[in-house]
C-alpha cells in the first residue's frame, strides 16, 4: 500500500503595530492589528492602512510602524487590517519610516522619534486676512448711497462711500478706523450690499524680495556645479564632499546646485548650524530665488513654525533653511539636502534619539531619491575618510573666491610671554596689531575659544596637560581633588608640579577667563575704540544676534569679542585682523574629539581675516605651538592635520577607525544607577565574547545633574552593527528587570560624557 505525505505549509501570522490619527499631538501608544491572508506580503512599515477602531468599528485611517509574528496581547481580542488604501508614498509615510529606521538605530522609543520628525502636531490658529468687498455694481451702489444718505444711516454711508472708491479694505481698518460696528457689518451683508472675504495669510519669517541674479562662478567652481548638474540629469543620486577652504563660495556652489533641482520640479532643505543662521546667510537664497525660500530656527513662535511647514506642504515654497530640525520639513518632492558646516556638532542631537544630522539627512535622501552635498573648510573626520575611500564623492576647492588671499597666521607663544613678564591675556602682537588695525580704521575680531572645555589641570610653563596615560584626553579635576578619565575609569591624584618641566606653575584652566572680562580689557586698553560683545548673554532676545551682526557690519564698531558663535560663515571685508585667545584650551577638553574640534575652530576663526582686497592677518596665542592640530591650522593644511588625526584614532578604536557606543544609565538614587550599571555591564560582557571592547561602568563627567546620577558604560568596536546588537541586548535586559532607571544610548558619541 502507497502512503501519500502531505505536507502543509503553514504560514507565520503577521501582526502589525499601528499609530493612529497623526494630527493628535500627543502619540501615546500604538495598537495591535492582523495582517489578514488577502493582505499578507503587502504591508510594509510606513504604510498607510484602512482600519476598524474602537467599540463601535469606526473605519479610520493608520500608519504601519513595526511588523511582527508575535502579538503582545490575546490574538483573539485582535481585529484585522481591512485594506492598505494607497501605493501613493505620503510625505508622513517617509517621516514614520525614518522615524522607525531613528528609533532602530539609535535607540529610542517610536514615541520620541515620531515627535522628532513630526514635530508640529498643535493645533496653531490660522492668521487669516479679511477684506469687507463691495458686492453692487457702481450704479446699485450710487443709488443705495443716496438712500442712505436721506435715511441718515451715517455709519453706513460713511462706509458705502469709500466701498465705491475702493472696492474693498481691509477689515482692520473698518472696524477700527471707519468705527463701524460687527452688527452694522452683518446687516449690510445680509442685504448683499457688501461681502467679507477671508484668505489665509502665512507668517513669513523675512521679508521676500524680488529674485536677483546668478553670480558668476569661478572655473574651480563651475566645474563643480556642472558635475553635480550632468550627474543628476543622468538620474545619478549620491552623497557629495564639498571641501572649500574659508572664502572659497562654497555658497554659491550650492546655489548653483539647488537651482538645477528646483528647475526640475523637486524641493530642496539647506541646514545650517542654528549659529550660522544669519540674517547675511538666509537673504543671500532670499535675493537669488526670491519668496519660494523659506526658515527654520529655535526663536520662531509656534504659530511661525507651523506656517512655513504648511507651506511646504502646499508646495508654496521650494527651499527651506534652518538647522537640523528642518531635516523634518513635510516636502512631498525632496531632491536635494545641501548640509554646510557639515563638521559642526550642533548637527548631533543631545536628546533621545541621539541622532546626527548628517546620517539621518542620507537616509532621508535614499528615501526621496534624492541627493545630499555635505560642505565644509574643515570636513569631519568621519566625512572626509569615507570620501577618501570612495563612500562620498569629492569635490574641492583650493582658492578663495574674489581671487582674495589667505591671511598670513603668526603664533604668539604664551609661555614666552610669560617668561617676558607678561601675565595679561593679550601677548604683545596681539596689542600692537589692534593698535595698527585702530589706525586704519579696519576691523578687529577677537575670538575666545571656550568651547567644550571642562575645568583641566594644565602647566602654565610648558603647555602641558595631564592626560589619562589610557585614553589620550585630559583629566578632569573632580571637587574631591581626584583626577578622572571619564573613558576608561583611571583616576589618580592632584598634581602640584608638571611632570615634564618641573614647574609649579601648574593648576586647573577653564574658569575665570570670559568674554566679558576681555571685553573689559579691551576697552580699558583701547578707550577711543567702540567694542561689541557676542555671547549666550548678549543674544537672548530675538533680534539680538542679527542686531550685533548689522552694526559690526556697518562699521559702527571698531572690534567685535565673542565666543564661537562670530566665526561661523560671516563675511566683513573691513575684518583684517583676528585674535585667538587662549587656542588650546578646546585642546584639553575631556574628549577623543579634542584635537579636530581644536583645529577647526582655529581654520574657521582664521577663515573671517582678509576676505575682501585687503590682506588679512591672525594672530593664534598659545601654550602649545607645537601641537600638530595648531601647525596644521596655521597652514589651513587639511589633509595634513587628517593624516595626523586618523593615525591617533587607529590606534585606540576611536571613530571613524572604529565605533564607540555609549550607555548612560541615569537615576534619582545614586545607589540604583550604579547597581543597575553594574549589572547591566556584566549581563552585556557575556553577549560581547570578545568581540568588542568593555569600559565601565563609571560616573558620568557631570556626575550629578539636575538631582539625577548618571553612570556610564562605553563599548567599543570596529564592527558598527555588533554595537547595535549590544544596544538592542541593553534595551531588552532592561525590560526584563523592570527597572526604575532610565537608560540611553549615543552611537558615536560627539561630546564627552
Amino acid at each position: 500500500m502507497r502512503r501519500s505525505f502531505y505536507f502543509i505549509l503553514i504560514m507565520k501570522q503577521e501582526y502589525a503595530q499601528i499609530i493612529v490619527d497623526i494630527s493628535h499631538e500627543n502619540l501615546d501608544r500604538t495598537f495591535a492589528y492582523r495582517i489578514p491572508e488577502k493582505l499578507a506580503g503587502r504591508v510594509a512599515v510606513g504604510d498607510r492602512v484602512l482600519i476598524p477602531f474602537g467599540r463601535s468599528n469606526r473605519q479610520i485611517s493608520g500608519f504601519v510602524l513595526e511588523i511582527t509574528d508575535s502579538c503582545p496581547i490575546d490574538p483573539r481580542s485582535v481585529k484585522d487590517i481591512l485594506e492598505v488604501t494607497g501605493d501613493d508614498l505620503l510625505v508622513e509615510q517617509k517621516l514614520i519610516m525614518l522615524a522607525y529606521w531613528m528609533k532602530s538605530r539609535y535607540g529610542s522609543t517610536m514615541n520620541r522619534s515620531l515627535a522628532t520628525v513630526l514635530p508640529v502636531k498643535k493645533k496653531v490658529k490660522a492668521v487669516e486676512k479679511r477684506e469687507v468687498v463691495l458686492a453692487l455694481s457702481d450704479e446699485e451702489a450710487a443709488l443705495k448711497l443716496e438712500e442712505m444718505k436721506d435715511k441718515r444711516m451715517v455709519a453706513r454711508y460713511r462706509l458705502l462711500r469709500e466701498l465705491i472708491s475702493e472696492k474693498a479694505i481691509d477689515y482692520r481698518l473698518v472696524t477700527g478706523k471707519l468705527n463701524i460696528s460687527s452688527a452694522t457689518l452683518k446687516a449690510l451683508c445680509e442685504q448683499n450690499i457688501i461681502k467679507i472675504d477671508s484668505k489665509r495669510v502665512y507668517r513669513n519669517t523675512v521679508n521676500p524680495l524680488s529674485r536677483g541674479e546668478a553670480v558668476t562662478l569661478s572655473a574651480p567652481q563651475r566645474a563643480i556645479a556642472d558635475d553635480f548638474i550632468r550627474e543628476y540629469g543622468e538620474g545619478i543620486r549620491r552623497t557629495y564632499l564639498l571641501h572649500g577652504i574659508t572664502g572659497s563660495g562654497k555658497t554659491e556652489v550650492y546655489m548653483e546646485m539647488i537651482a538645477d533641482v528646483v528647475s526640475r520640479g523637486r524641493s530642496v532643505i539647506v541646514l545650517i548650524p542654528e549659529i550660522s543662521l544669519t540674517y547675511q546667510t538666509v537673504m543671500r537664497f532670499y535675493k537669488r530665488f526670491g519668496d519660494r525660500v523659506s526658515t527654520l530656527h529655535s526663536r520662531l513662535s509656534d504659530g511661525e513654525r507651523y506656517d512655513q511647514f504648511e507651506r511646504a506642504r502646499k508646495h508654496e515654497i521650494d527651499i527651506m533653511i534652518g538647522p537640523r530640525s528642518a531635516l523634518f520639513t513635510p516636502f512631498d518632492n525632496l531632491g536635494l539636502i545641501v548640509m554646510d558646516e557639515e563638521h559642526e556638532g550642533s548637527y548631533k542631537s543631545d536628546n533621545m534619539p541621539r541622532y546626527h544630522a548628517r546620517e539621518v539627512a542620507i537616509k532621508l535622501a535614499e528615501l526621496h531619491g534624492a541627493s545630499v552635498v555635505l560642505g565644509s573648510a574643515t570636513p569631519s573626520v568621519e566625512s572626509f575618510k569615507k570620501a577618501v575611500d570612495g563612500v562620498y564623492k569629492l569635490y574641492t576647492l583650493a582658492e578663495r573666491a574674489k581671487k582674495a588671499d589667505l591671511p598670513d597666521v603668526i603664533v604668539a607663544d604664551l609661555r614666552e610671554e610669560l617668561k617676558s613678564g607678561n601675565r595679561s591675556m593679550f601677548s604683545q602682537k596681539l596689542k600692537s596689531a589692534i593698535e595698527e588695525r585702530l589706525a586704519r580704521r579696519e576691523q578687529v575680531m577677537l575670538f575666545l575659544n571656550r568651547r567644550g572645555i571642562a575645568s583641566f589641570v594644565s602647566c602654565r610653563a610648558c603647555g602641558e596637560s595631564v592626560k589619562c596615560p589610557h585614553c589620550d584626553v585630559s583629566l578632569s579635576r573632580h571637587m574631591n581633588g581626584k583626577l578622572k578619565c571619564h573613558y576608561c575609569g583611571y583616576e589618580q591624584s592632584d598634581v602640584k608640579t608638571c611632570s615634564k618641566c618641573g614647574s609649579k606653575l601648574i593648576g586647573a584652566m577653564g574658569t575665570g577667563l570670559g568674554t566679558q572680562s576681555v571685553e573689559q580689557q579691551i576697552r580699558s586698553m583701547f578707550p577711543y575704540a567702540e567694542v561689541l560683545r557676542m555671547d549666550a548673554d548678549t543674544t537672548k532676545q530675538k533680534g539680538d544676534y542679527d542686531s550685533i551682526l548689522s552694526t559690526f557690519a556697518n562699521r559702527e564698531a571698531d572690534i567685535l569679542v565673542g565666543t564661537q558663535m562670530i566665526v561661523k560663515g560671516h563675511d566683513f571685508p573691513y575684518v583684517t585682523l583676528v585674535g585667538i585667545l587662549a587656542a588650546d584650551m578646546s585642546l584639553n577638553a575631556n574628549d577623543y574629539r579634542a584635537g579636530e574640534r581644536t583645529f577647526q575652530l582655529l581654520v574657521q576663526a582664521a577663515g573671517r581675516a582678509g576676505r575682501d582686497a585687503r590682506k588679512g592677518e591672525v594672530i593664534i596665542q598659545t601654550y602649545r605651538p607645537d601641537h600638530y592640530a595648531i601647525k596644521a591650522a596655521v597652514t589651513q593644511d587639511y589633509e595634513a592635520f587628517f593624516e595626523e588625526e586618523m593615525m591617533y584614532r587607529r590606534l585606540l578604536s576611536y571613530p571613524p577607525a572604529g565605533h564607540m557606543l555609549a550607555i548612560m544609565i541615569e537615576s534619582g538614587s545614586e545607589n540604583d544607577a550604579a547597581e543597575f550599571a553594574g549589572s547591566l555591564a556584566g549581563a552585556l560582557s557575556g553577549c560581547i565574547m570578545g568581540r568588542a571592547v568593555l569600559i565601565g561602568p563609571t560616573p558620568a563627567s557631570i556626575r550629578k545633574l539636575k538631582d539625577i546620577y548618571r553612570h556610564m558604560i562605553y563599548v567599543k568596536s570596529t564592527d558598527a552593527d555588533m554595537l547595535r546588537t549590544v544596544k538592542d541586548k541593553a534595551e531588552e535586559y532592561h525590560a526584563s528587570c523592570g527597572s526604575k532607571v532610565r537608560i540611553s544610548f549615543d552611537l558615536d558619541p560627539m561630546n564627552g560624557y
